[in-house]
């Protein structure tokens, strides 16, 4: 059994990332997250973009541990905001992780923005480091736009706001299955299913 590190305390992020390899059928590979290994530095997430974030996260909990290691970097990008908030979705308010507060300065700064052009997009982008110094990164991305006001108790962030393409129903509205299986988050670490799947092979 290949142990495969994801640079992450949260726990949907690891239940994900394994029912995602049950679901391919990616056979060989433990997925275990930060609370399972000795504590290492981890250094601020300081990048530019959601790619450098999440290489900086996964070469730190390589280079610490010695495992193969995932991590990801997410966030909101609004077309007629140029793209914020970008990497800096979680703390868009000024705190680090009030969803509530960033979600309300979105809506609040779209207060004029007409239905048309209230396209969005969620961005995920996935890096795998491994213990060679070898790495890929991937980015999955998932479209739609932005109601005027929250809907749906599911999800966490901006879901409440976010109508994927095809949907009526905001992000927080869908049960946790439909997401897993269309979300940005979902998308990028399906493209790295195959480089998991060589490690448990190799």
């Amino acid at each position: 059994m290949t142990k495969v590190l994801l640079a992450s305390r949260n726990a949907k992020k690891l239940d994900e990332l394994r029912r995602i390899l049950v679901t391919e059928r990616v056979p060989g590979i433990e997925v275990i997250g930060l609370d399972e290994v000795p504590p290492f530095p981890e250094a601020p997430e300081t990048g530019a973009t959601f790619e450098e974030n999440a290489l900086a996260k996964a070469r730190d909990a390589a280079s610490a541990t010695g495992l193969p290691a995932v991590a990801d970097d997410s966030g909101l990008v609004v077309d007629a905001m140029h793209g914020m908030p970008g990497v800096l979705s979680a703390r868009w308010a000024g705190r680090h992780g009030d969803d509530q507060a960033n979600l309300e300065l979105v809506l609040g700064q779209l207060t004029d923005v007409p239905d048309e052009r209230r396209g969005a997009a969620f961005v995920c982008a996935a890096a795998l480091v491994r213990p060679d110094g070898s790495e890929t990164v991937v980015r999955g991305e998932w479209r739609g736009s932005l109601a005027r006001a929250p809907r749906g108790r599911n999800g966490f962030g901006y879901d409440p706001i976010f109508v994927p393409y095809g949907e009526t129903r905001t992000s927080a509205e869908l049960d946790p299955a439909e997401k897993d299986a269309v979300s940005h988050r979902a998308r990028a670490l399906r493209l790295l299913v195959p480089h998991l799947g060589a490690l448990a092979s190799a």
